[in-house]
């Protein structure tokens, strides 16, 4: 099978990448390289089986000779899609279009990566595929929720009348080794603080939660979608939830650190709780989160360690 991967240099991108090519797929790696980064797919550059793309999905796509698309294409760490707003809105919408004109033209598949943010600060929990979610559509997140959520009505449409065969995926937070040092996330930021022996700053009072899903689980969950008649969409995500307090004690633990934690006030709009009912993605795909907590970040922390 011929597999476009757009934000193939990016985090999770450059793990699915590699699946796909274990699994004997061709593919092409899209990604303007905002966030992503060569080194993620530098062992791939010499496979036969593999072509790299410095294009942005903002801009019309080349043609390709494909069977399937992946769009991860768009920052998902706040400190990058803030910085750049505007842009972070045109990847999730006009991205999406230019997208689907391909997929259209080729006769292919999108698996759509979207995000846990379309729920918002959620009230209700944990977060089932049928919750609408609460989101500020002004606030300083608005421009990748609202985006994301702008990009599934658009393939809904799509797929409604114009027969555009799409799975959307919701994916929750995702961590693992190749995320950058200074993504700006929760672990990565935990786990170089915590190497470097500096306080383990904690937004709020750290009582708020979240659901961490081990990378290789989630690039399983995305696999999985690929021969379902089903446009979803599907939590894809870790249903164990823990706090952030609990989480940077655990860090502090796996690597021996002297590390303190300090707090600071919690940012706009941050969601105090965040759980996936993945019930929907055991039932239709089969799959459910293998790698503990504990396993994955031991598995991070070497890779930061290097």
């Amino acid at each position: 099978m011929k597999i476009l991967v757009s934000g193939g240099a990016g985090f999770i991108g450059s793990h699915l990448i590699k699946k796909l090519l274990d699994k004997g797929h061709f593919v092409y790696c899209i990604d303007n390289l905002s966030t992503g980064n060569l080194v993620n797919i530098k062992k791939y550059i010499n496979n036969p089986n593999f072509e790299f793309i410095n294009h942005d999905i903002i801009n019309t796509l080349p043609r390709f000779n494909i069977d399937l698309i992946f769009n991860l294409a768009c920052p998902a760490s706040p400190i990058h899609y803030q910085m750049d707003p505007i842009k972070t809105m045109k990847t999730s919408v006009l991205g999406t279009y230019n997208i689907i004109d391909l997929a259209l033209m080729e006769n292919a598949k999108i698996i759509f990566t979207s995000t846990s943010e379309i729920y918002g600060d959620p009230l209700e929990h944990p977060q089932k595929e049928t919750y609408w979610g609460h989101v500020n559509p002004i606030g300083i997140r608005s421009c990748y929720d609202e985006g994301k959520r702008c990009s599934e009505t658009i393939l809904l449409d799509y797929h409604k009348f114009q027969k555009l065969d799409v799975t959307i995926a919701r994916v929750f937070n995702t961590y693992g080794p190749q995320m950058m040092t200074e993504d700006g996330r929760v672990v990565s930021n935990f786990i170089v603080s915590a190497l470097e022996n500096k306080d383990i700053l904690i937004n709020g009072d750290g009582l708020q939660t979240r659901s961490f899903c081990y990378v290789d689980d989630t690039v399983n969950a995305l696999i999985s979608m690929i021969d379902i008649n089903d446009f979803g969409p599907f939590n894809i995500g870790n249903p164990n939830e823990i706090t952030i307090k609990e989480l940077s004690q655990i860090i502090i633990e796996l690597t021996s650190s002297k590390s303190k934690i300090s707090f600071k006030p919690l940012p706009k709009d941050d969601p105090l709780k965040r759980k996936p009912d993945i019930s929907l993605a055991m039932k239709k795909l089969n799959w459910q989160p293998e790698i503990d907590l504990n396993k994955g970040l031991i598995e991070t922390i070497k890779f930061f360690r290097k």
